[in-house]
């Protein structure tokens, strides 16, 4: 081949021609990310660029799922003459505090996986009229990790000139967080930043099967009157009518592929799974750039709770930024033990398994048939 190289690999005794691509390695990745830019990326992840109410497809079968379009449509409408006042803006020539609103300041998107809120939420941030600066979208480990990176304080002072803070997959997985995010939204509710939030769980639920503590749940249900909650029936929409997603291939099919792919990456699972260990789940986006497909050899039950939520995250940043997920070994319905399943993180799981099933569906043509 002109000015190339012509790989080839071989198991046991049988020797395969490859494509002369050479995948490239999660494992080998460290991305460092700035903290402007964990800021300006507080935008709807790719999957959700192009959505908007009028492309949610209601089942006709769950009346709330049309409430919810009508519900969110309404309140991004609502916020066309809203403004924040900004903590610790001057005001001139001696007017008075603009009167605060009363009632909850958000909605609260509560259903199962798969019925379409972060669609309907990415819907809301695209309605609301405000410039993109002026809004804000993010999941909630990244809004912890804003936190994080820029103190409290930067934190409330840069989301309180936003009109409408949008937090995906709101899930409290220590008290920690739940002192945090509940001062942090008490803060942007009183500057006037209007709130939406997605979850598994209703606001007054959160926790519940994780942590016992009195103060904890006192703070989980001050939060909860921030949020009108809105309920979401359905099934999970990625398997609604759609075929059962493909048995995993082998090593060797599952490499031919990550060969045969530009711009994909092969790692060894449990390689993975310790690399990811090493790298701080804000940076899991970064991780997964410009990569049009992940190949993954020797898949196999996630041996600790801690490997298995760092395992969550990484799901959902691939499935927002849409990029199927090859794999050999065990199918992805069998990462997680039962235990984990029974927990009182079963959402997460049971989320990850769908968002991974429609990833490795979304493979099945990187295999030569």
């Amino acid at each position: 081949m002109s000015g190339s190289v012509a790989w080839r690999l071989s198991w046991g005794t049988v020797s395969s021609p490859i494509a002369e691509v050479v995948p490239q390695s999660l494992c080998a990745r460290e991305p460092r990310v700035p903290v402007d830019r964990l800021v300006a990326e507080m935008v709807p992840p790719p999957r959700f660029d192009s959505v908007r109410f009028d492309t949610y497809e209601p089942d006709p079968g769950r009346p709330s799922q049309t409430e919810a379009v009508d519900v969110l449509s309404a309140f991004a409408a609502g916020l066309g003459g809203a403004t924040a006042t900004g903590t610790g803006r001057k005001r001139w020539f001696g007017g008075r505090k603009p009167a605060q609103p009363t009632g909850p300041r958000g909605v609260y998107l509560d259903g199962g996986y798969g019925v379409g809120k972060t669609h309907l939420l990415a819907s809301l941030w695209h309605a609301t009229p405000a410039a993109p600066e002026q809004k804000a979208f993010g999941t909630f480990v990244e809004l912890t990790n804003l936190v994080g990176a820029l103190g409290f304080q930067q934190t409330v002072q840069t989301l309180s000139c936003h009109r409408l803070l949008c937090i995906d997959e709101f899930e409290l997985d220590d008290p920690g967080d739940t002192v945090l995010v509940s001062s942090l939204l008490t803060r942007l509710v009183e500057a006037g930043v209007a709130l939406a939030a997605t979850s598994n769980t209703l606001p007054g639920k959160l926790g519940e099967g994780r942590f016992a503590a009195a103060d904890f749940l006192r703070e989980i249900q001050g939060l909860s009157a921030h949020f009108r909650p809105l309920r979401i029936d359905g099934d999970d929409y990625r398997h609604r009518g759609l075929p059962e997603a493909p048995a995993p291939y082998d090593d060797e099919q599952v490499t031919k592929a990550a060969y045969a792919t530009r711009n994909a990456s092969l790692d060894a699972f449990p390689a993975l799974l310790d690399h990811l260990a090493r790298i701080h789940p804000s940076r899991y986006g970064a991780l997964t750039e410009d990569l049009d497909a992940v190949c993954l050899t020797e898949v196999q039950p996630v041996a600790d709770q801690s490997t298995a939520l760092r395992l969550v995250v990484l799901a959902d940043r691939l499935y927002d930024r849409e990029v199927p997920v090859l794999a050999s070994g065990l199918p992805f319905d069998r990462l997680f033990s039962d235990e984990m399943l029974n927990g009182g993180y079963r959402k997460k799981y049971f989320r990850a398994i769908s968002r991974l099933t429609a990833l490795a569906r979304d493979a099945k043509g990187l295999v030569a048939q």
